[in-house]
């Protein structure tokens, strides 16, 4: 992650959540008043975001702060252990609380479903993938989650990649417009990935000759006669109805990748607490 831009975010979640000065915290302690805290699991995880990101909320209150330990990123954890221990004024680290929770227990959820996912296709020759389908203005830490739990990123942004989609395609009239069109008008350096629905528009990716095609909400059979089709002339991302009950079968069709949405907008946060 860039650090620049992480820290950018990080004092603006500071400010949301701090406010005018914590009311509660600035009357009870003074700005001497040292203390230790540790943030504690409460259930099986993978850790995601100790040192890079919930290091960096108490850096950016206080740099004097000091991290004495902290579980190193795609490390499994058991329940009650501990995950991260700092040291500093009592102020700051109350300060810092809140953010820094709520950022690595979405990131350590992310994390752990995203090893799930990649578990489930273990020996086959294939790659777990995000989507765009992110939190507004948590992308970035939550395709670094997707990382640390052993999967990959699809595109970042819009201008990450082209992705010709139903929607472009019912708009322009064809694949083969839409192809032609992006052609005329990015780098050659940018690879082409096309939606498919059917067959017959994975015959039309191969003769516009895409470099990646996309099989969306097609059957097992479908899949499986599509890569037969593609015959290693394109990437093949299998896209749509992928869950932890489905996605083995899915990998077993011979796709090349596996984009799941669920990674990043369906992970639940896990059970993190800080202790003074």
């Amino acid at each position: 992650m860039d650090k620049f831009n992480l820290d950018k975010q990080i004092r603006l979640f500071l400010t949301e959540d701090i406010g005018q000065g914590d009311i509660t915290t600035d009357p009870i302690f003074s700005d001497d008043h040292e203390g230790t805290a540790q943030f504690v699991t409460r259930e099986p995880l993978v850790a995601a975001g100790m040192k890079s990101v919930a290091g960096r909320v108490f850096y950016n209150l206080n740099p004097d702060i000091v991290i004495e330990f902290a579980m190193d990123d795609g490390q499994e954890v058991e329940a009650d252990e501990i995950l991260f221990r700092l040291n500093g004024p009592v102020r700051d680290l109350l300060r810092g609380e809140r953010v820094a929770l709520n950022l690595v227990q979405r990131l350590c959820g992310i994390a752990t479903l995203t090893k799930k996912y990649v578990d489930r296709v273990a020996g086959l020759n294939v790659q777990i993938t995000d989507t765009r389908k992110t939190t507004p203005g948590l992308r970035m830490l939550e395709k670094y989650a997707v990382r640390v739990g052993g999967g990959h990123n699809h595109r970042f942004n819009l201008a990450d990649g082209v992705l010709i989609k139903d929607n472009h395609i019912s708009a322009c009239g064809s694949i083969t417009d839409a192809v032609a069109r992006v052609r005329e008008n990015v780098p050659h350096t940018i690879r082409i990935e096309v939606e498919t629905d059917n067959l017959e528009q994975v015959r039309e990716c191969l003769e516009c000759r895409v470099d990646v095609i996309m099989l969306d909400n097609m059957t097992l059979e479908e899949m499986r006669e599509a890569v037969r089709l593609i015959n290693a002339r394109a990437l093949v991302e299998a896209s749509g109805n992928v869950n932890l009950d489905t996605v083995r079968g899915i990998a077993e069709t011979g796709v090349d990748l596996i984009s799941v949405g669920r990674l990043t907008h369906s992970a639940l946060a896990c059970d993190i607490s800080m202790e003074i």
